[in-house]
């Protein structure tokens, strides 16, 4: 495996678009927001399972301050490659960011106790 995964031999579009959002200080959230996509089709495209269409593409670039060509190829503006040592800084946001998950995951299980509880009340009236 490359030691340097940020090298445009290695990074990918998905690594990119990470490494974009990240640079500006926006959480997947945030941006997906931003640009009106669902938060689990960014964060399927900085996975590299799906890509978005051109005209997301372009809306990304000028909200994240990179060129289209960076995006998509590597090659024009974009963001420096991180350091090789982390900051406290780093740390902090990584467990800021996990924070914020574990409540979205939360708000997910209370919704879908809800639902569950709904569906029983449903499935008892048609039953009876």
């Amino acid at each position: 495996m490359d030691d340097n995964w940020y090298s445009d031999e290695a990074a990918t579009f998905g690594d990119r678009l990470a490494a974009a959002r990240d640079a500006v200080g926006l959480s997947q959230k945030e941006l997906a927001k931003r640009i009106g996509v669902k938060t689990k089709t960014l964060a399927a495209w900085e996975n590299d399972i799906t890509e978005p269409r051109a005209n997301r593409l372009q809306l990304m670039s000028g909200l994240l301050n990179v060129s289209l060509g960076w995006l998509l190829t590597g090659e024009g503006d974009g963001v420096e490659p991180p350091a090789e040592d982390t900051s406290m800084a780093d740390a902090q946001a990584l467990v800021l960011e996990l924070r914020e998950i574990r409540g979205d995951m939360t708000d997910a299980m209370q919704r879908l106790a809800r639902l569950e509880k709904a569906l029983r009340h449903v499935t008892r009236e048609r039953n009876e």
